[in-house]
């Protein structure tokens, strides 16, 4: 694709397929920067309807961020991913998972760490980094094709069905909290997750249609845009969350939005992208990319022992951000 073609992928709204020049780059600083916001806007919209929902089931908070948290600050990577994919992107479908499950980790809770350490739940060592784990490797195991087809997709789906249904079931029957009532109606709740996903949806298009303009005006390719800054605006509804959860002493959906969000990037994301259409998966990807995620999965089981009084220190956060700062510079210079 040569510099004077511009990339349309928002018909509705912009029309980006006019010659490159200082202002249509300033444009898609613009687009990007509305899509960011259009994002975190409406992924805080379907947290809060999703929260809302989880009151009148009567699920625990460390359910509560493993699942609907996770799901609703997810919705991103799933649009951008989806949006990519559609058009002919797949390393930048590729790249924000990956890369998002990267920042995730290394970059959200290692701040949230920072702000304040964080104890951790027996239930995410035992349980939920396992599933995240046993994900990632799966997905390592499906990519040695440079493909994720159809049916891989649907295996990851299932997947994700049984493990919120477990989660919830195992949740509410040894779940012994009392619940404040919820604040929105069930009416409300999935009105207000609709409009969120429109929002999500328009937002994620702005995100890859300049993402990919802005890759193309500066010669940098589509892996690493995906891999930093798609990836990272699509992490900033995890940031935030994660950073008010800790504030607010509700420490549990800190940890578990990270942990579940990650599953649910690579079940729930991936799944839903290659059934639509299968993803191509490129042999750097395969050989560094998911490497590192794979690395960083697992660092993070380190950090959270000992098992008994597991607690993410402020120190441990900050080797968590020293190893994104590599990640990022080795990305850039590979």
């Amino acid at each position: 694709m040569g510099k004077a073609e511009r990339i349309n992928l928002l018909p509705l709204f912009f029309t980006l397929n006019t010659p490159t020049s200082s202002f249509h780059l300033y444009m898609d600083y613009l687009y990007l920067i509305i899509g960011f916001v259009i994002l975190l806007s409406s992924g805080d919209l379907l947290v809060k309807g999703g929260v809302a929902l989880s009151s009148h089931f009567k699920i625990s908070t460390l359910v509560v961020g493993v699942t609907v948290i996770s799901f609703g600050t997810s919705a991103p990577e799933l649009f951008v991913s989806l949006g990519a994919a559609l058009s002919g992107s797949p390393e930048i479908a590729i790249g924000n998972v990956v890369g998002s499950n990267v920042s995730n980790i290394a970059l959200v809770l290692g701040f949230t760490a920072i702000l304040l350490p964080l104890p951790v739940k027996s239930n995410s060592i035992k349980f939920d980094w396992p599933v995240m784990m046993g994900g990632s490797l799966l997905f390592f195991a499906f990519a040695q094709n440079n493909l994720i087809e159809t049916w891989e997709g649907l295996c990851f789906l299932i997947l994700l069905i049984g493990f919120m249904v477990f989660t919830v079931m195992k949740s509410r029957g040894s779940n012994k909290e009392e619940f404040n009532e919820p604040k929105l109606s069930i009416f409300k709740s999935f009105l207000l997750i609709a409009l969120a996903s429109v929002g999500l949806y328009f937002g994620a298009d702005l995100l890859v249609g300049a993402a990919k303009n802005i890759a193309v005006g500066y010669g940098v390719s589509e892996r690493v845009i995906g891999l930093t800054l798609v990836a990272f605006g699509t992490s900033v509804p995890e940031l935030a969350t994660s950073a008010v959860a800790a504030l607010k002493k509700e420490m549990d959906i800190s940890v578990g939005n990270i942990i579940g969000s990650n599953i649910f990037n690579i079940f729930g994301v991936l799944g839903v992208t290659s059934v639509v259409k299968n993803i191509f998966v490129s042999q750097s990807a395969l050989n560094f990319d998911l490497i590192w995620m794979l690395a960083i999965s697992f660092l993070l089981f380190l950090l959270m022992l000992p098992l008994k009084k597991a607690k993410l220190h402020r120190w441990k956060g900050l080797v968590l951000i020293l190893i994104y700062s590599a990640y990022v510079f080795f990305i850039f210079n590979k």
